[in-house]
């Protein structure tokens, strides 16, 4: 295994952040209403690594360290798990396990479709994020994995419905995910190697 002691890391920082909110729960310092303030936290945080993950390409090309790739498989699991965890958390708090409930619900807030079909495609990157799936779809691995581009646009739509009162928030993770999928045109990705190449140059010439 290579860089086992940043996986490690990795591993335990994210851990640690829902642990972290549970023990928030457990302590009542979660606001007045608990459940729904971990349904949000929860999908944030998905969001948040789905960006990490797919940031993890182009600062290998900008820093030229295998390390960034070598963890893109571990937090795209950590978001597929912090989405399951995201729709575990409303089915329990927001419908109460009322499935009843969940087609009044779907017929009035379609951003739960939304937000649906960007779990199902997780699942189908979880499932198949394995060297076995790889060699078994051969080239159709990349192109079915280039669905991430398309989950996060799915992402991104769920939250505008959800904080549509809030813009400004939503703006900033779009304007995010806006840069990453800039960094993954070809002509641009091709830029960041040169811009790593002429840093070392610089530095090598300063000293």
């Amino acid at each position: 295994m290579r860089f086992p002691l940043f996986r490690l890391m990795v591993f335990i920082v994210v851990a640690a952040v829902p642990l972290y909110w549970l023990y928030e729960a457990w302590a009542f310092a979660l606001g007045p209403d608990p459940g729904k303030t971990l349904v949000d936290r929860l999908g944030l945080g998905a969001l948040v690594l789905l960006f990490i993950t797919l940031a993890m390409t182009p600062m290998q090309k900008l820093t030229g360290w295998s390390g960034w790739i070598v963890t893109r498989r571990q937090l795209g699991l950590w978001c597929f798990a912090f989405v399951a965890l995201h729709l575990t958390a409303y089915c329990v708090f927001i419908l109460g396990l009322d499935w009843a409930q969940l087609g009044v619900e779907l017929s009035k807030r379609p951003y739960i479709i939304v937000g649906a079909l960007g779990f199902i495609g997780l699942l189908a990157l979880a499932l198949t994020s394995n060297r076995y799936s790889q060699r078994r779809l051969g080239r159709r691995w990349k192109k079915l994995h280039r669905a991430v581009y398309g989950i996060l646009a799915l992402g991104l739509l769920h939250m505008l419905w959800v904080v549509r009162a809030d813009l400004k928030e939503w703006s900033l993770y779009a304007l995010i995910g806006a840069v990453l999928m800039c960094l993954r045109i070809p002509v641009v990705a091709a830029v960041l190697p040169r811009i790593r190449t002429k840093s070392a140059n610089t530095v090598i010439n300063a000293q």
